[in-house]
């Protein structure tokens, strides 16, 4: 590939390096380059939603990711991480973009003092457990990964009996634990984040329609939990099969449509693939979204959205898209081809382990300094840790109108003060 040789180019070049740095300076608060960085690069273009991967057989993109090789290490520093991902089998594209991303993170973090001691789980319990056997028999101090809901568990059964963390990339929250962090996009701190802004903007009444999965089930309890916490009311709940939204809308109908409508926000954490048979059904049965406002989560961050008629002036929550859009031009650069959403995940690990390693010598990776309630600089923007290994992150919430999602309320630079 040709060297860039323009003067946008070289911004480019320059910015994304000052971005890496205040990754790894983790300033806690925010990054004054990271603003000079995003007021010099133009108009980012629309990406891909943070959807969730499946902790199961099933999809992966359609396009193949080029490896930057197999299992293996990358650098030669005293401090040795493990990262564990599904480098052949289920996953394996996922698995090789976010070894990509990876090895992006080491080298515009100046080559820190690690080394990441890659390991293929082949997609598996019994292979992320083996492999971080191996990562720990060769000296790791932290297992970066695995991507799967049982795989995390696996290694985190094998890490915890070493004393070693881990820091997973499952959106399975239920295996998040002391010890076992989990850096993904987990649905719950969207949740929050959509009904918080509703309640702000006078919202007051709200309805659900909500799948029998198991992805419904963990949203449905955040809801009803954020809203009685925000003073506001459920007015009613419908649960629907998958793919089968008809009869819930219909039962529904006396709440959300006509005059006599007592909510004024309606909650539907759908797919982006099942999203328009639940449209359709709402607008069959009268929905106005002018007069109840639809909310969802960053599933529906998706462009095929944006023109159905019962979402328009929707809000869903979602990580700020600034950063992973510079993220993605850079791993494009490198290696040519688009990321899939969750590579920022590995990305962002590394760099956290270098800054860890550099600024806290051998408390590096306790728990006290891993759930920092200040939390952390990512390319999605600021997070921190729980100590019951759930994480948080800073969140910016969009409107859907004129076939466009555009942000209403920004993501803040800093999270609130932990809770008690």
């Amino acid at each position: 590939m040709a060297r860039p040789t323009s003067a946008r180019d070289r911004l480019v070049r320059v910015t994304a390096q000052t971005a890496a740095l205040c990754a790894i300076l983790l300033t806690l608060g925010g990054c004054v380059g990271s603003d000079l960085a995003r007021r010099a690069t133009g108009p980012q273009a629309e990406l891909s939603p943070p959807a969730a991967v499946p902790d199961a057989p099933g999809t992966a993109p359609a396009a193949p990711m080029p490896a930057a090789g197999g299992s293996g290490r990358i650098g030669a520093g005293s401090v040795k991480v493990a990262l564990v991902l599904p480098l052949t089998g289920q996953g394996s594209t996922v698995g090789a973009a976010m070894r990509n991303a990876a090895q992006l993170a080491y080298d515009e973090a100046q080559q820190p003092d690690l080394t990441l001691i890659v390991e293929d789980d082949r997609g598996s319990p019994d292979g992320a457990r083996e492999a971080t056997q191996e990562a720990l028999r060769q000296g790791a101090e932290i297992v970066l990964g695995p991507l799967f809901a049982g795989s995390v568990q696996a290694a985190a059964a094998v890490a915890r009996t070493a004393g070693k963390p881990v820091i997973g990339f499952s959106t399975d929250a239920t295996v998040a634990n002391q010890g076992v962090y989990l850096l993904s996009f987990l649905p719950q701190p969207e949740v929050d984040r959509v009904v918080e802004d509703a309640v702000a903007g006078g919202k007051r009444s709200f309805a659900a329609l909500i799948p029998e999965t198991a992805y419904g089930n963990a949203v449905e309890a955040a809801f009803r939990e954020v809203v009685a916490r925000k003073g506001a009311r459920v007015a009613a709940v419908e649960r629907y099969p998958a793919g089968a939204p008809g009869p819930a809308v219909e039962r529904l109908a006396r709440v959300i449509a006509g005059p006599g409508a007592t909510a004024d926000a309606l909650f539907i954490p759908e797919t982006a693939d099942a999203m328009p048979a639940v449209a359709a059904a709402l607008t069959k049965a009268g929905f106005s979204p002018a007069r109840v406002r639809p909310l969802g989560t960053a599933l529906w961050n998706e462009p095929s959205l944006f023109a159905l008629p019962a979402l328009q002036g929707g809000r869903f929550a979602a990580p700020d898209r600034v950063g992973f859009s510079n993220f993605s031009a850079r791993y494009q650069a490198r290696f040519g081809a688009v990321p899939p959403r969750v590579a920022s995940l590995a990305y962002d690990a590394v760099l956290l382990a270098a800054a860890l390693s550099r600024r806290y010598g051998s408390q590096r990776f306790a728990e006290a300094t891993l759930t920092n309630g200040l939390g952390f600089a990512g390319v999605d923007g600021t997070f921190r840790f729980r100590p019951d290994g759930q994480s948080e992150r800073s969140l910016a919430v969009y409107e859907i109108r004129n076939n466009a999602a555009t942000p209403v309320s920004p993501a803040p630079r800093v999270l609130a003060k932990p809770a008690i």
